[in-house]
């Protein structure tokens, strides 16, 4: 007897409850027209991933629930795993409900809720306790969501009510390395079980969280027979033949910069589009940051909905100004420059009398910054096109940013990459096609904004201030582990504390794409107010 199992990686929206359950309902039938017996979906791909405080208003269950048995009615001749949100008895579960032939068949709630890194179940959902295992086509299924099999217990718990087999749903957000690490855990949970594992992930964009998709089948030796492409839908029926998942379609994996690239397409594609901004604005510099973010942006929204500013000031180096056009000749975006001097001039005439007798220091760079800055929203006010922000985690680390300046916008495209990961993901998306201009990459960078200024000037080389900032901030070292890994210690104290003191301004900087098992984001709630200094 075989079972034909298909694994649906769709892109759903939040909120969006009709046209979720039309895509689970699209899904169905094509499963269906190529012999599946059983569509398995994402975890909570209903209501999309994750709903947040909407788990908190009751008539959001409510039109769960309607939308839920609207689609099981229009669902027929295939069984369908549909995860959604569903209050019983006064509690609130994440569920996964067999739908068949217009009739809810049984209803499984998740016992792990993940309250880590990005996760804030626990804030929503009460666990449950009770294994659910479906007899479909004679293969008895074991369900499980995601969270579940992170840890042992409930795969154990469905293997022990007679499953031969494992499904999971997912909603199991991106970051580097992820997609190893699952495999490893669900290896784990086979070794501990025997079960083959079919395991359906989300794809798509969330806010600052990027869906991979990247589902798999493994059989009871955890050897992979099934991988489907990440950072896009897509639908693979799987063989269960005598206990096993058959080999079928296979993609193999990409290099660390490709697969950040794609996240970051993505991100930037269904941020725009979920939200229904007609286009993009990038603040052009001549600097490699805003030209990685123009090429993301191009290679998501298409050329014609890019529009890149140059904004040169008395400062900004002529090769900055022909780097830009010949970036902008290569990628065919709609282009135009607009000289930030007069404004210079205008602002320091009206502060002179306040300024009289003081140094120039860093407030007239904050001023270029600014300037610039409301010249893109005012550009965006009239356009509705989104301002795309061009720092990056390093900067944003250390606060080597203006607040209503160049932070000024409203998505962040590379807010959690790090500037030599910056140079490692432009120097290959040149391999694709040549869209960076070689200079960009190779001189030294700088923020233009006093003659002859570089990074470096005021800052560690980025090899070492992207270590320490990775060791610090993303794996919780304290300065005396850094240092004993051979900084010195003069660069780490320097980090840190401009690390600390930068908070309020993370606080108050856009939205970004996270790409790391740690941004600045969701995950990352240090208090702005805050007297504690790390022991030396």
């Amino acid at each position: 007897m075989t079972l034909k199992i298909a694994i649906a990686q769709i892109n759903a929206t939040v909120g969006d409850l009709a046209g979720n359950a039309a895509r689970v309902l699209d899904f169905s039938e094509r499963a269906k027209s190529l012999g599946a017996d059983l569509l398995l979906t994402p975890e909570l791909v209903l209501c999309g991933y994750p709903p947040e405080d909407l788990l908190l208003r009751e008539d959001f269950y409510t039109a769960c629930e309607h939308e839920l048995d609207a689609l099981a009615a229009a669902v027929n001749g295939i069984d369908v795993l549909v995860g959604h949100p569903v209050v019983r008895n006064g509690s609130c579960f994440n569920a996964a409900t067999l739908i068949s032939n217009g009739v809810r068949v049984a209803t499984y709630h998740k016992q792990r809720l993940p309250n880590y890194e990005v996760f804030d179940e626990e804030r929503y959902f009460e666990s449950g306790d009770t294994p659910c295992v479906l007899t479909i086509k004679g293969v008895r299924c074991g369900i499980n969501i995601c969270a579940d099999v992170w840890e042992a217990g409930t795969a154990d718990q469905a293997r022990e009510a007679g499953a031969e087999i494992l499904l999971v749903l997912n909603a199991s957000p991106y970051h580097i390395g992820k997609q190893k690490l699952r495999a490893e855990v669900l290896r784990e949970r086979i070794v501990a079980t025997g079960l083959p594992v079919i395991y359906a992930n989300l794809v798509g964009g969330q806010d600052e969280l990027v869906f991979d998709g990247g589902s798999f089948a493994l059989d009871s030796r955890g050897e992979v027979r099934c991988q489907l492409p990440k950072f896009e839908e897509a639908l693979v029926v799987v063989d269960f033949v005598d206990g096993e998942p058959q080999s079928g379609l296979v993609v193999e994996e990409q290099v660390v910069e490709a697969e950040v690239y794609q996240a970051l397409v993505l991100g930037v594609r269904d941020y725009l589009g979920k939200n229904g901004f007609p286009g993009a604005i990038i603040g052009l510099s001549g600097g490699i940051d805003s030209a990685l973010t123009l090429c993301v942006a191009v290679d998501a929204l298409g050329a014609d909905k890019v529009r890149a500013v140059m904004m040169p000031s008395p400062y900004t180096a002529e090769i900055s100004l022909a780097d830009s056009r010949e970036m902008i000749r290569l990628l065919g975006v709609r282009y135009d420059e607009i000289a930030i001097e007069p404004a210079m001039t205008t602002f320091a005439h009206l502060l002179e009398k306040e300024f009289a007798g003081l140094p120039a220091d860093t407030t007239e760079e904050n001023l270029q910054a600014r300037i610039r800055g409301m010249i893109l929203m005012a550009l965006s006010n009239k356009s509705g096109s989104l301002v795309l922000t061009t720092g990056n985690k390093s900067e944003m680390a250390v606060g080597y940013c203006t607040l209503y300046g160049d932070m000024a916008g409203g998505f962040a495209v590379i807010k959690d990459i790090a500037k030599t990961l910056v140079y490692r993901i432009s120097n290959w998306r040149n391999t694709v096609s040549y869209a960076i201009p070689e200079r960009i990459i190779t001189r030294p960078p700088s923020a233009e904004l006093k003659p002859g200024q570089t990074d470096q000037d005021s800052l560690p080389p980025y090899e070492v201030l992207d270590a320490i900032v990775e060791a610090y901030m993303e794996n919780d070292l304290s300065p005396r582990e850094i240092i004993a890994k051979g900084y010195s210690e003069a660069d780490v104290r320097r980090v840190v504390r401009l690390l600390r003191i930068s908070e309020y301004k993370r606080r108050q900087s856009p939205v970004g794409i996270r790409v790391t098992h740690r941004g600045f984001g969701k995950d990352w709630r240090y208090p702005i107010t805050n007297r504690y200094r790390d022991p030396y």
